[in-house]
């Protein structure tokens, strides 16, 4: 069985085919730069790895997701790189979607009415990441017709905390009414993770506490109890939580209308400040990506070292919360595009935690591709570096309801 794991941004379209019988990867890559300019400096483009295991990269016009997808289809078929002969062979496709609201708890099969619902009511939870998501469903039906399509959602692991993880001290009447209450994000990155740690440990789901942290450049952290999420870091949207790479993560809601009168903005700008233009890019002035952030430090530049101090701290003081929340932990694991390559940032995230039994092995801190246990021998909370795999758990959940 063969599935298409889907993940559309605003201007990409990112994919991947497995084969569901060993989960082997038969093909993927992205499209960007959609609906640019041809004349740009960065012109729309197709990336694609396939049968010979090459990298192809072509520019070629993509005005929208519709054509995107004829462009992976084109690919997919092809008589030299496809590894299909034909879409009769895909048995599903998969849609990541960020936050549907309370609509959709759990991974749902696409019909005419689950599509008016999600346009008409589940947008406003995640109104960067759910348009472009439902431009990548419909193009899917269109160019891919006759294939079971699945939403599959972030908010779905989160679904387990407990009303005093979930809701906030607003009138309780905007949770009933409006469904406004903590989501989540990152789900299927920290049920990956959970599968591969409860392994690692050795030990069953059901009698496992650790804490998952998910760090890139919109980075969680979840607080897992017995295989079970009961707290999460991001909130209502994905901007609640850790600062990252362009989003400002917790504040006190009375900045808000401090800097709307100030600056004499509206309620919608000062929302694109705090999504795309705070972060470790505010702080350091220069660049939300950890990447340059660290060798802006090598070279003395104070606010980028200030930056990463401050990523650093708000990662311990969540762990730190989440020791209080779980009693006991069994380990802590790092994962997505910071948590896996930056072992230097990595080990700055626990610091100073050694009277709680966690203690980093920095004996591996220059390897910048390193995976698996990043403990000392005795530190009584076990830590581990894990490449997650969120397009697994997509396809298994297309897989089981295309069934």
């Amino acid at each position: 069985m063969k599935v298409l794991v889907v993940n559309c941004g605003s201007s990409s379209l990112k994919y991947q085919l497995i084969n569901m019988d060993d989960e082997s990867v038969l093909c993927k890559g992205k499209c960007d730069v959609i609906g640019g300019s041809m004349d740009a400096i960065t012109p729309p483009f197709i990336e694609y790895k396939g049968r010979s295991g090459k990298k192809i990269k072509e520019t070629m016009p993509l005005p929208d997701h519709l054509a995107a997808f004829k462009a992976v289809v084109k690919y997919m078929t092809d008589p030299e790189e496809g590894v299909v002969a034909s879409l009769d062979e895909i048995s599903a496709i998969g849609h990541r979607i960020v936050n549907a609201g309370p609509f959709f708890k759990e991974s749902t099969l696409v019909t005419d009415e689950v599509i008016e619902t999600f346009k008409e009511k589940s947008i406003p939870y995640a109104p960067l990441h759910n348009p472009p998501a439902l431009q990548g469903i419909n193009a899917c039906l269109e160019t891919m017709p006759g294939i079971p399509e699945v939403l599959v959602f972030d908010t779905t692991f989160h679904q387990t905390m407990p009303e005093k993880a979930y809701l906030y001290g607003i009138p309780y009447e905007y949770y009933l009414n409006h469904g406004v209450r903590r989501y989540g994000a990152h789900g299927m990155s920290h049920e990956y993770v959970t599968h591969e740690a409860a392994k690692l440990m050795g030990k069953p789901e059901n009698e496992l506490n650790m804490i998952s942290c998910h760090l890139g450049n919109g980075s969680s952290i979840s607080a897992i109890k017995n295989g079970k999420c009961v707290d999460t870091s991001m909130g209502f949207t994905p901007l609640e939580g850790l600062v990252m790479g362009t989003r400002s993560g917790d504040l006190d809601p009375a900045i808000l209308e401090f800097i709307m009168e100030k600056e004499e903005i509206d309620i919608h700008k000062m929302l694109n400040i705090l999504n795309k233009h705070s972060g470790l890019l505010a702080l350091s002035g220069s660049t939300g990506d950890v990447r340059d952030l660290r060798e802006l430090r090598k070279q003395g530049d104070e606010r980028a070292a200030m930056a990463l101090e401050v990523l650093s701290y708000r990662i311990r003081k969540y762990i730190g919360a989440y020791m209080a929340v779980l009693g006991h932990v069994d380990c802590i694991t790092f994962e997505g595009g910071i948590g896996e390559h930056n072992p230097d940032v990595v080990k700055a995230c626990v610091d100073g935690l050694e009277e709680f039994g966690i203690i980093y092995d920095d004996t591996n801190i220059e390897d910048e591709m390193y995976e698996g246990i990043v403990s000392t021998p005795e530190s009584k909370v076990k830590m581990f570096v894990i490449a997650t795999n969120e397009e697994i758990i997509i396809a298994k959940e297309a897989m089981k309801l295309a069934q």
